[in-house]
């Protein structure tokens, strides 16, 4: 039995969610992710914005100037988290194998559900219909043998489609596609590729897999099956549903004017460990390895580590590692951005030789009544006194995991 892959892709997500909460945003051109001549970057937008030449990722000032009428919205995390909830929902009523891949989209397997939903094209039309009646959300489905093609095969169907390509016909559908199609093919992997002469997936199939290993090594060889439809490659050479967990946990802040307020830096690092701790903790995980990313007004860019006495997943313990970091190498320059990443990852502390027993547990309560209290009225619901002085808010972006971070 050949397998039958869907992709789904909720449509314009944050922006929709907006337009649930708020009818009135429906039709206009609508931007999430900050204010318009803020800094930052744009996270979603509508596709009256998209006319305009307004994307994802795009500088939120770039945004404001190609389509300053647009209705800008800082965002709503906890309201598109409840939203993706909903959906994943609906899809598990579809098949007992999901995978959220982001926030906003998702794989099936549907291998073997024939009597249950029809032929594949059947069981996509009622996926696509039990979405909006249950989500009040529209998206797109791509129908494939494999993963790789299925999420191509979605993108190709957006706005509100479904796309089949039927078994066999892989490599002929890929064929006329730019490689930039191909996901994991960046702007330097395609450059490289424009530069051989290869710009369409047709022509990265036509060369064979030794030619492609001695010039991009292992990646080679995945972009050899990816141009045949196959599933290849760092991600997609796992199950569907496979699930090895992060290898870092990382968070960071662009300050809206930069700074040299050492109280606000340092505030803003206390807040930053907090939302590290706080998806630890959903993982179940804590962390050995701390490091600091300190940018200075002039783009200079240092990151230094610390490796912990002991692994931790406690705020306050991470706060005192890495503002002591951040003390030992700010040169005092105004500062753009700051990131803290957390790796180095087991699921024990081993704190209980350094902490006595009813401290640890006190700590393990006191964070486990602060996550409930931040998941329901929102991160800055409750923190440590000295994180109160630094603006930071959640950032919208579509790989928000499945642990509520900010």
């Amino acid at each position: 039995m050949r397998p039958t892959i869907f992709h789904v892709d909720m449509d314009a997500f944050f922006v929709s969610v907006e337009e649930l909460d708020d009818p009135s945003l429906c039709g206009k051109a609508v931007v999430v992710g900050g204010r318009g001549p803020e800094r930052g970057v744009v996270s979603a937008a509508s596709y009256e914005a998209r006319r305009f030449g307004v994307h994802s990722a795009m500088p939120l000032r770039t945004a404001y100037k190609l389509c300053p009428h647009a209705i800008f919205l800082p965002g709503h995390p906890e309201r598109y988290r409840e939203a993706s909830g909903r959906v994943r929902t609906v899809l598990e009523a579809f098949s007992p194998v999901v995978e959220m891949a982001s926030i906003d989209e998702a794989y099936l397997d549907m291998t073997g559900c024939l009597r249950l939903f029809g032929p594949p094209l059947a069981a996509a039309h009622k996926l696509h219909q039990r979405m909006k009646q249950e989500a009040g959300l529209n998206c797109s489905i791509g129908v494939a043998t494999s993963r790789l093609v299925a999420k191509v095969t979605s993108d190709q169907a957006k706005p509100n489609g479904i796309l089949w390509v039927l078994p066999g016909q892989e490599a002929a559908f890929l064929a006329p596609l730019d490689v930039r199609k191909i996901p994991g093919v960046g702007k330097v992997t395609a450059r490289e590729l424009y530069a051989m002469g290869v710009r369409r997936v047709g022509d990265l199939a036509a060369l064979d897999e030794p030619f492609l290993a001695s010039r991009f090594g292992k990646w080679g060889v995945a972009l050899a099956g990816k141009a045949r439809g196959v599933d290849a490659g760092g991600w997609f050479d796992a199950p569907i549903g496979a699930d090895a967990g992060p290898k870092s946990i990382s968070h960071e802040t662009t300050f809206g004017e930069d700074t040299a307020d050492h109280e606000q830096l340092e505030a803003t690092l206390t807040r930053l460990c907090e939302m590290v701790g706080r998806r630890l903790r959903a993982h179940g995980l804590h962390a050995r390895t701390l490091q600091l990313k300190l940018r200075y007004s002039d783009f200079t860019t240092l990151t230094r580590a610390h490796t912990l006495d002991h692994s931790s997943a406690v705020d306050v313990e991470m706060a005192d590692a890495v503002v002591a970091l951040f003390r030992a190498n700010w040169n005092g320059s105004t500062v753009r951005l700051l990131g803290v990443a957390a790796s180095g990852f087991n699921e024990s502390s081993g704190q209980m030789a350094l902490l006595d027993g009813g401290r640890a547990e006190r700590w393990r309560q006191a964070l486990e009544a602060a996550d409930r209290l931040r998941d329901k009225y929102g991160g800055r619901a409750v923190g440590l006194a000295r994180s109160l002085k630094t603006p930071i808010r959640e950032r919208i972006h579509d790989a928000m995991p499945d642990a509520p971070p900010e």
